[in-house]
């Protein structure tokens, strides 16, 4: 299980090795449902077996992991550092209650996202129960190369750049619509700069489709993007657009004022 999306960034003088190696152990387990053994982390992490078994006796006496025989796999405890983001970042606890009301006047799931390297992040969600995507939630990791939501944030990269991310990545085929070629993926991009949104027409999930737009702050800096998704495989994209974006622009709109 070797980690390949990112190049290992070099250690600055005054960085903690120990800390970015127990860091990198606890987002080994975010690649597999399941336990995982110590050899399968020690892979991951780039480090011999010695390190990445003190990382993870570290995180064991620290009550974040527990191990059953050869098994390792995280305890309840992590959640604390995902809770500690949503409670000290403004973002997530400003539009939760903004996509909430929306989601209650549409009735239609609403995400609102940020891009970690390859992949995008859902830091607010606002659900419909009947929608084919309710297993998504807040933490949830989407690939950017594909969704609505990462697409929008791959747009503010230089072309250079997002071409060497794409080429880098994997990039599956989740669905028989899922563009995968980076060519097609970069052409999609540029047209996010242009009209100002992106489209996923069904390529995460059959089925689902989702529009995205970014999310900026009083300065108009982008800082996230928000989406919302529809389970229509049948209606034209463009009364979709039209039905869904004045939707999103104005809960735009309504952040921005508050952040």
């Amino acid at each position: 299980m070797k980690r390949a999306l990112s190049p290992k960034p070099a250690r600055a003088p005054e960085q903690m090795a120990g800390l970015q190696k127990g860091l990198a152990a606890i987002e080994a387990f975010g690649t597999s449902r399941g336990a995982l053994t110590l050899t399968e982390v020690a892979d991951f992490i780039g480090s011999s077996r010695p390190a990445a078994r003190r990382c993870l006796l570290t995180l064991l006496n620290l009550g974040y992991a527990a191990q059953d025989g050869r098994y390792f796999r995280l305890a309840p405890r992590v959640l604390r550092l995902g809770q500690a983001y949503v409670s000290s970042s403004p973002l997530p606890r400003t539009v939760q209650p903004i996509i909430e009301a929306a989601c209650e006047r549409t009735r239609e799931s609403i995400s609102v996202a940020v891009l970690d390297d390859s992949e995008v992040i859902v830091i607010a969600r606002a659900l419909v129960r009947r929608s084919l995507s309710a297993g998504l939630g807040v933490g949830s990791r989407l690939p950017a190369y594909c969704s609505a939501n990462g697409r929008v944030l791959l747009s503010t990269l230089s072309d250079k750049d997002l071409e060497a991310l794409l080429v880098r990545m994997p990039r599956p085929r989740l669905t028989p619509k899922t563009i995968t070629e980076p060519n097609r993926i970069l052409r999609e991009i540029r047209l996010v700069r242009t009209r100002g949104y992106a489209i996923n027409d069904q390529e995460v999930e059959t089925g689902l489709r989702t529009i995205a737009i970014a999310l900026r702050d009083k300065s108009g800096a982008e800082i996230a993007s928000i989406s919302q998704s529809v389970a229509d495989s049948t209606s034209p994209l463009d009364e979709i657009v039209a039905q869904r974006l004045p939707e999103l622009q104005a809960i735009r709109n309504q952040v921005a004022g508050m952040l």
